[in-house]
């Protein structure tokens, strides 16, 4: 593999310098719209990794679109992620707690974020396509249902393959938004998304990265909204990856990052240390020991899943009730739709409409 080189510092203007802004390339060129992304594209090549996948070695898009004058591609599908319905309505979705009586409990946005940020930090560290990596990171759970994965659960019943918010995510990104248009994301946002978890890897080291920094921050976050909820004491957490890897989230965290990037400096892959690994798969089996199933926080989870079974059932009784946008069009079926809308509810919304379509409503004689 032939190899970029990096621009070196002085390739850049020093402030002071006495460069006009008017004779910098991109800013006041006249010789073309697209001066500033090709300028932004340029330092991709000259500056980022060879093992970096460029936006302009992308794949693409399924429908070609004329490019942004201003931000890349992998730029414009972070813009459209983070400006679509289904990641607004994350911050109303459960991450492992719910329903939980406090402010700073995590939410599927709140972990969203932390995942980006852990990801980007590894991005950068080792010279790869920060822009494209957070993307994937931003769009990775846009699929996932009310009531975290017991959402997952409720829904497989009603269609022939389970339901994995992975794959759900993906449909939600390539036809669900913008109307069932979709957001018309290039490939390589795609391909991370689908393949953050489950079976099959990335294409992309990007993408390999979020896959690894989505387990990072889950493990971590949900040790400490497992404390502060006082289903764990300090005392009860694992001895052995305690000690090693620090009491505190952001210890654990630091450690594990710094892990990441110095062993994937070589290669074609992204990849802790042996020991971390085992460290960290440690903790992940603690919490689904100790909280995931069967601690006071899964007490509800009876509850949740007879709504949204409820919900389902009755759209597939009802299906005149569903909003205009996810009734079945030519060629689709009719509980694949249902399991769209009411994956895509929040948790609140979910329970608005159980209450709406289940329990009597008060009244008054005058």
């Amino acid at each position: 593999m032939q190899k970029r080189c990096l621009t070196p510092f002085s390739h850049f203007a020093k402030k002071g310098s006495g460069t006009d802004a008017k004779t910098r390339p991109g800013l006041s060129d006249k010789t073309g719209k697209q001066e500033i992304r090709k300028r932004t594209e340029e330092l991709e090549r000259r500056n980022l990794s060879p093992r970096a996948m460029l936006v302009a070695e992308s794949r693409g898009r399924a429908r070609e679109e004329e490019p942004c004058s201003i931000r890349t591609d992998f730029q414009r599908d972070r813009d459209r992620i983070v400006h679509c319905k289904s990641f607004r309505r994350l911050k109303h979705k459960t991450q492992v707690f719910l329903a939980p009586e406090g402010d700073h409990y995590r939410t599927r946005l709140t972990h969203t974020m932390e995942v980006a940020q852990i990801s980007r930090t590894v991005a950068r560290a080792l010279l790869l396509n920060e822009d494209l990596t957070e993307a994937i990171a931003l769009g990775h759970d846009l699929g996932h249902t009310p009531f975290g994965h017991i959402g997952e659960n409720a829904l497989s019943k009603y269609l022939p393959d389970r339901f994995e918010h992975n794959r759900q995510s993906l449909r939600v990104v390539d036809v669900l938004e913008y109307e069932g248009r979709g957001l018309n994301l290039t490939w390589e946002v795609r391909d991370g998304i689908l393949h953050h978890t489950g079976d099959g890897m990335p294409s992309t080291m990007e993408g390999q990265i979020v896959r690894i920094a989505d387990r990072i921050a889950y493990i971590n976050h949900d040790i400490d909204d497992a404390l502060r909820a006082g289903i764990l004491t300090p005392a009860d957490l694992p001895a052995e990856p305690i000690e090693a890897l620090g009491l505190y989230p952001s210890k654990r965290i630091d450690a594990l990052a710094h892990d990441l990037v110095e062993n994937s400096e070589e290669g074609d892959t992204i990849r802790m240390s042996e020991e971390t690994a085992r460290l960290m798969g440690e903790l992940r089996e603690f919490l689904f020991d100790s909280v995931y199933i069967g601690s006071i926080a899964k007490t509800e989870e009876e509850k949740a899943v007879r709504v949204l079974e409820s919900l389902a059932e009755h759209y597939l009784k009802h299906p005149e009730l569903l909003p205009e946008e996810f009734r079945p069009r030519e060629g689709e079926e009719l509980p694949t739709k249902v399991c769209d809308y009411v994956a895509g509810m929040t948790d609140r919304y979910a329970l608005i409409k159980y209450e709406e379509y289940f329990l009597p409503r008060s009244w008054m004689v005058e």
